[in-house]
């Protein structure tokens, strides 16, 4: 009986903390769950003024062609003046839209056709670090003290330069910190922990920790009066120093999020951190299972050709990968963040490969893995193009900061969008060799115009998936989701989504061989098929029996 009356305490005391977290943020906003993100990247989406860029009029021109794919939100990567140095993300203006890409205006505006459409739109918010170029950084490499001279970290000795500090001719004796690249220097929202030999690293309560976070919010107030609907915050756990178990990080976001939940109840915050659970107790919405943290996307779906390629992963033709580290990171991370937030789990971005890479270059291979996307327990997000199976192209040249440590190239998944078989893809006027990245060279290239006039085509794949989601209440975020069969080095890849009254099932075969398993579902009497490629399920035993032919989907409703 004690055992039982210790066990009900904990219990207890878990309920408590759960439903204490739950009351220091307000909800988030209702049209979260039921989002269809599409992440643009402006510079090659579309450019209507002929220099060979995209801009937001171009963003604008296309938004029907977005609304029509079922998406109902848009993530914008940075629009900011930069100096470009990596691609926007190291900014000079917060406050101001980039030339290349039009005018604060021209945003304005793309925020209104979004919203006539019934659309959402977040920017990217580079929370974190500025450009080398920008005036507060200017000013605090000032000798005399003035408003920025504690806006960055700065060492108070020139001759002391630790790991990830950056030495200059600078008017003050002291060298800065950069947060990435050396032309990023990192804003300075304290140290949690501030190591006493070093002097210069101040506590979150000095002043000038205090004002940097408040200018971020003031930046954050700014944009959202204007329309925009939230952020997806760059580099999120980064901000505070010599925090390793981000108790003053989380503080920080806590705070945040009630600033803008305050005056703005629909606005939402997406991290990049790659640990949903730990993002969402930070007070984050949404985080993505991508790049950063264990080593579960990466296994899925980097294979040869990629910003950080590798020997194996589990969608591609040779059948030599596993899903098992992914399965289990996913799950881990699902129950982390139940009723508190959402996992993201995005088709790429603009930092790794796409989908259609090296060998996993046939459309039957993208429906694949479009399925898997689009039926997971996660807000789907179709990085621009993936829908028409735009390719990831190796051996571009290092532009605006792609190349990452002399040999990681993140320019391959960053080519201008393809909307048609013209020369230029329907991207730009201008002449080809001005384009911001080289086009696909491909004879036949994916464009958007060819398939629309294809029924069988990957676009009219995805469209389908899409309102199938939205039609069925299973396979949304209300829905539960079960591996009935994640092996160990095998093949295929099953799961089933059921809200209590509808259950599906979801194969997947991403190898170029035939594979069959035995799923060990009891009481199922039928398998009707919703949209298959060459899966036969039979149900007339106790268990389930699968067969799979190389390359193979299949999306049954089960019925008792």
């Amino acid at each position: 009986m004690k055992k039982f009356q210790i066990l009900a305490l904990l219990i207890g005391l878990f309920c408590n903390s759960v439903f204490a977290q739950n009351d220091q943020f307000k909800p988030t906003p209702e049209w979260m769950k039921n989002a269809y993100f599409y992440q643009i990247y402006p510079q090659s989406f579309k450019d209507t003024d002929g220099d060979g860029i995209g801009d937001i009029k171009g963003i604008i021109e296309k938004l029907d062609y977005i609304q029509s794919l079922g998406i109902n939100a848009l993530w914008l990567n940075p629009c900011f003046e930069s100096a470009f140095q990596d691609a926007g993300y190291d900014v000079i203006d917060f406050y101001k839209v980039a030339p290349r890409y039009g005018t604060n205006n021209d945003l304005y505006r793309l925020f209104d056709e979004v919203h006539k459409r019934g659309m959402h739109v977040c920017l990217d918010l580079v929370a974190g670090h500025t450009s080398d170029k920008h005036k507060w950084f200017i000013e605090s490499q000032k000798k005399q003290r003035n408003e920025y001279t504690d806006r960055y970290i700065w060492t108070n000795d020139s001759t002391v330069k630790p790991d990830r500090y950056v030495s200059g001719k600078f008017g003050r004796n002291g060298n800065y910190r950069r947060n990435f690249f050396e032309c990023q220097p990192a804003l300075n929202y304290g140290f949690a922990n501030p190591d006493p030999d070093h002097p210069w690293e101040q506590p979150v309560t000095a002043e000038g920790p205090q004002k940097t976070r408040a200018e971020l919010m003031k930046i954050m107030d700014f944009w959202l009066e204007k329309g925009c609907d939230g952020f997806r915050v760059d580099m999120a756990p980064s901000l505070i120093k010599n925090d390793p178990d981000k108790v003053e990080t989380n503080k920080l976001w806590h705070e945040i999020r009630n600033h803008v939940q305050e005056r703005f109840p629909d606005c939402v915050l997406i991290a990049e951190w790659g640990h949903p659970g730990r993002a969402i107790a930070a007070g984050f919405m949404m985080d993505f299972m991508i790049h950063l943290g264990p080593d579960a996307y990466s296994a899925m779906f980097f294979n040869e050709e990629g910003t950080y390629p590798r020997d194996s992963c589990y969608f591609r033709l040779d059948g030599k990968g596993t899903p098992t580290d992914f399965v289990k990171v996913y799950m881990q991370n699902l129950e982390a963040v139940s009723g508190q937030g959402f996992v993201c789990v995005p088709t790429a971005n603009h930092d790794f490969q796409r989908p259609a890479a090296g060998s996993r270059n046939t459309v039957n291979q993208l429906k694949v893995a479009m399925t898997f996307f689009m039926t997971l327990k996660s807000i789907p997000l179709i990085y621009y193009g993936d829908e028409i199976g735009l390719k990831f192209i190796d051996g571009l040249p290092d532009k605006e900061g792609s190349l990452i440590k002399g040999k990681y190239n993140r320019a391959g998944t960053r080519t201008p969008m393809q909307w048609d078989s013209s020369e230029g893809a329907g991207f730009s006027s201008a002449d080809i060799k001005d384009f911001y990245l080289p086009i696909d060279t491909a004879r036949f290239r994916p464009n958007v115009a060819s398939e629309e006039g294809d029924p069988s085509s990957l676009l009219h794949f995805t469209r389908e998936l899409i309102r199938l989601r939205k039609a069925t209440d299973a396979l949304g975020m209300d829905g539960n989701i079960n591996f009935v069969y994640a092996e160990k080095c095998a093949y295929p890849l099953a799961y089933t989504r059921s809200n209590g009254t509808d259950t599906y099932l979801i194969v997947l075969n991403p190898s170029g061989k035939a594979a069959s398993c035995n799923i060990k579902l009891k009481g199922f009497s039928n398998a009707s098929p919703i949209l298959v490629k060459n899966i036969v399920v039979d149900t007339a035993s106790e268990s389930i029996e699968v067969d799979a032919d190389a390359v193979s989907y299949g999306i049954f409703k089960l019925s008792r």
